[in-house]
């Protein structure tokens, strides 16, 4: 049972990283220093689908099914749970860059809209016109 449960984790915990690479600059939005975690977040999930390369999250959820008495899976966290539901076909090369440039396309606009908007001011991450400072 408690190698079950280190499955459920890894699950949710590769879940959520992938949620963070694809979605982390709206955090960063609300939490400035955030940036520091989640830039580097996005550009390992770019090389992680533009290498075809299997992240090691997915090495441990398998070493962990194993101990757990579940047959693991070959291909990459995104290909063995997403991939099928999205692409029925499965995971191709094509597929791997298409989602790469996704990652990529996601975050650029995510991080232009925060750079537009400008950096917050005062400990609420609130500009000074939102505060009704004089000096606009």
């Amino acid at each position: 049972m408690t190698w079950h449960i280190a499955v459920v984790a890894t699950l949710t915990l590769h879940l959520a990283f992938i949620a963070f690479v694809v979605l982390g600059a709206v955090a960063v939005r609300r939490w400035r220093w955030l940036v520091w975690l989640h830039l580097p977040a996005a550009a390992w999930g770019t090389w992680i689908e533009l290498s075809g390369a299997i992240c090691p999250l997915t090495v441990v959820e398998n070493a962990l099914r194993a101990r757990a008495g579940l047959d693991g899976y070959r291909d990459g966290f995104v290909a063995h749970y997403l991939l099928a539901t999205i692409y029925p076909a499965g995971l191709t090369r094509h597929a791997q860059y298409v989602l790469a440039a996704l990652v990529v396309a996601v975050n650029l606009l995510l991080y232009a809209r925060l750079l537009r908007a400008g950096r917050p001011a005062g400990a609420h991450g609130r500009r000074s016109e939102d505060r009704g400072d004089p000096r606009r």
